[in-house]
């Protein structure tokens, strides 16, 4: 069976929105040490902005050129972006070229990622706004997907911090997060 990444993408994006309605308080800490709510949304928000550029075949460059900065309500922002890049994955053919930082690769690679990245976020949003942080379970076999062939990569690329230890009977959740140096646990 083929995985429908396009159905997951809406998904990701409406349960992102859900834990984005929680928001009270923008400065409050993430699980992503680095981020506070208002970083890691902003985040997440300018990752959507690429997405139709990039599917229109303009190369990160061109894209960047285009790129505004974001209004100071970042829930509507999100609204805006999330519509764009869905609108744009409905029309995007799997199979073209998209220029990314690192690469040129199909763009059934870079939905996956985007996926992956609003997933995790996800994770993080929750945690932060003390929602729940059970993830869609088809999101989460699909993103394992994605980064358990990674999983040596995952840590030098600078992206996620160490990978956490965890029994290999684990959830796959708990197993997913473990991968992007989250641990559910706490």
């Amino acid at each position: 069976m083929t995985t429908d990444w396009i159905s997951l993408h809406e998904t990701a994006h409406a349960e992102f929105g859900d834990r984005l309605s929680a928001v009270t308080d923008w400065s409050a800490p993430t699980p992503d040490t680095e981020w506070n709510i208002h970083q890691l949304v902003q985040h997440v928000v300018e990752e959507q902005q690429w997405v139709p550029l990039l599917l229109e075949g303009r190369t990160v460059r061109q894209a960047q050129a285009l790129i505004r900065p974001l209004g100071d309500d970042l829930i509507a922002e999100w609204h805006r972006y999330s519509a764009a890049a869905t609108s744009a994955w409905s029309k995007a053919d799997p199979e073209s070229p998209v220029h990314v930082s690192y690469a040129t690769i199909p763009a059934r690679d870079y939905l996956r990622e985007q996926v992956s990245d609003v997933t995790i976020h996800t994770w993080d949003l929750a945690r932060a706004t003390a929602t729940s942080d059970t993830l869609d379970p088809a999101l989460v076999e699909a993103v394992y997907t994605v980064f358990e062939p990674q999983k040596d990569t995952l840590e030098a690329s600078g992206l996620f911090a160490s990978p956490v230890p965890v029994p290999a009977d684990a959830p796959l959740q708990s197993r997913l997060l473990a991968l992007t140096g989250r641990d559910d646990r706490v």
